[in-house]
């Protein structure tokens, strides 16, 4: 594994359960894997914003939530808890946790999409990692059109984002407030992106495409879209 400067990691007051698990899981890899075997959280019974306390005990989460799981894990062996906010034209934005090896920048992501998963870390920067995450963002109403990086140990002093089995709404709102830095595309892009993507829905029984470009730097996708890539080669 590429060096990496360790950080001394806070003492959270984990129980016993979670001290394993957070053991357990002691890469960006291994919790990618342990978040792809979750159940998405679609929220049926009404918005959260789960803390690694709820994410571990309903075995359950969407975007901002893994994110911050993967923060509180993977600060207790030695990574900045830095989260990764994607700004979409549609207001459906996209949080992840980003870490920096000496190989490049990387990230660890859950999604309801397949290309806005996990990356390897081969990005030269937060904005080139940010941008890998361009085409797999256009779909009906979506287009990436900025990010923000934030340190959340500086960013929320004194606010329990890591264990509160309340939702943290301020970390919402926090990433909201957030300044972001653009990202420029052209329009004849977009547009070759969005039909490509309404063209593969409607020929492919409404399955959502893994055919983007850049896929050898992707951490492996959750099983449920393994499953549509083999189908797509047959």
């Amino acid at each position: 594994m590429p060096r990496r400067v360790k950080l001394v990691p806070p003492q959270v007051p984990f129980t016993r359960a979670e001290r394993a698990l957070v053991r357990r899981l002691n890469s960006p890899a291994k919790v990618q894997r342990w978040l792809n075997g979750l159940r998405y959280n679609t929220e049926e019974d009404g918005e959260t914003q789960h803390s690694f306390r709820p994410v571990a005990r309903l075995q359950s989460a969407h975007c901002m939530e893994a994110a911050l799981f993967a923060a509180v894990v993977l600060e207790q062996h030695g990574y900045p808890p830095l989260v990764m906010s994607l700004e979409s034209k549609d207001w459906l934005d996209h949080v992840i946790f980003v870490y920096r090896h000496d190989s490049g920048w990387g990230s660890v992501g859950r999604s309801r999409d397949p290309g806005l998963h996990g990356r390897k870390p081969r990005f030269r920067s937060p904005r080139a990692l940010a941008q890998s995450y361009y085409d797999g963002y256009v779909d009906y109403t979506g287009r990436l059109r900025g990010f923000g990086l934030v340190d959340l140990e500086t960013a929320m002093p004194g606010y329990d984002w890591r264990l509160s089995d309340k939702n943290v709404w301020k970390v919402e709102q926090m990433l909201i407030d957030l300044p972001h830095k653009k990202i420029r595309s052209s329009d004849r892009r977009y547009r070759q992106l969005l039909r490509k993507y309404k063209e593969y829905r409607a020929t492919h029984n409404d399955r959502k495409p893994t055919y983007y470009r850049g896929r050898d730097k992707w951490e492996p996708l959750p099983q449920e879209f393994r499953k549509t890539q083999q189908e797509a080669r047959r």
